[in-house]
């Protein structure tokens, strides 16, 4: 893996349980990704516009997004994300604990590059490392 092209991910959840096991996982799995954490779908947005001096995340970028979070959603965060010109083309997975069918597909609709269900990304996210470094390894970012 060449680290001069490794994403930076930012990861949008509000559980800090759950904000430290994705963390952990890629380390442990050798995915030295460097993480940026916001808390929920407000936080990232500043993050994003660069409204937030103590969190920077550079392109290329994957965002890693939960759902259901105080203050705003992962869905109101789509909305914002893909009605600004200049995050619209961000590349988006869902990491969840919703499996119903209608959140999936209205965040397909949001132009979503996966959806995962928390519970089936398997022990210690080990499906989440694998993706991230398969997709990481297979695309090519601007």
């Amino acid at each position: 893996m060449n680290p001069e092209i490794l994403p930076t991910i930012l990861l949008v959840e509000d559980d800090d349980v759950a904000a430290e096991s994705v963390v952990r996982s890629l380390q442990k799995h050798g995915c030295h990704y460097p993480v940026v954490w916001a808390e929920d779908g407000l936080a990232a947005l500043q993050i994003l516009r660069d409204e937030d001096s103590s969190r920077v995340v550079p392109r290329p970028r994957l965002i890693l997004l939960d759902l259901n979070m105080p203050r705003m959603d992962g869905f109101e965060f789509l909305q914002q994300l893909r009605s600004d010109p200049k995050l619209r083309g961000d590349v988006v997975f869902i990491l969840t604990t919703s499996n119903a069918d209608t959140d999936r597909t209205r965040a397909y609709h949001e132009c979503i590059a996966g959806y995962m269900v928390k519970s089936a990304v398997g022990p210690q996210f080990i499906k989440l490392v694998s993706l991230l470094d398969s997709y990481q390894n297979a695309v090519r970012f601007p």
